[in-house]
């Protein structure tokens, strides 16, 4: 996967800061590639131990990680990743609207993977989160009236 990206195994060698944020960058991209190649580094941390990546998170803050099911809490972890890692290197400003694009594209592709008939529910969360993120910076702001609008979109069993 990382030579696919472009990228070299990481090496023992000490990491430069290029280096480190190269991947950082490859890492926080709005495509399903990029995702993919954080959740192997994800999975795999010690193999990038070199790089001193911050992987702490709260996943979707105080808001519902899975709000009515919905899977979001890997995208919220994602998020997370991206913002804490830009900080540390004094670059988020330059690179927080392409973070927040990159949150929406996962929020978007996990609802891809429901049934067409709550869909709509939950593309009504990903945008709910998405403009959280976008305008106050955390999906803290996600009230539970959000929650309720997406929730009248489900079937009626």
């Amino acid at each position: 996967m990382l030579t696919a990206l472009g990228l070299a195994s990481p090496a023992a060698a000490a990491v430069s800061t290029e280096q480190k944020l190269s991947v950082l960058s490859s890492w926080t991209q709005t495509s399903a590639s990029s995702y993919s190649a954080w959740n192997a580094g994800r999975h795999d941390k010690a193999a990038w131990s070199e790089y001193a990546f911050d992987w702490s998170t709260d996943y979707c803050s105080s808001s519902p990680d899975n709000p009515l099911g919905f899977r979001f809490s890997l995208s919220c972890y994602r998020h997370d990743f991206g913002y804490r890692n830009y900080k540390a290197t004094s670059l988020f400003s330059a690179n927080k609207s392409r973070l927040d694009s990159a949150f929406y594209a996962d929020l978007k592709r996990v609802c891809a993977t429901y049934s067409y008939l709550v869909r709509p529910a939950c593309y009504s969360l990903a945008w709910t989160y998405y403009e959280a993120v976008n305008v106050f910076g955390s999906t803290a702001a996600v009230r539970q009236s959000d929650l309720d609008r997406a929730a009248r979109l489900l079937p009626t069993p």
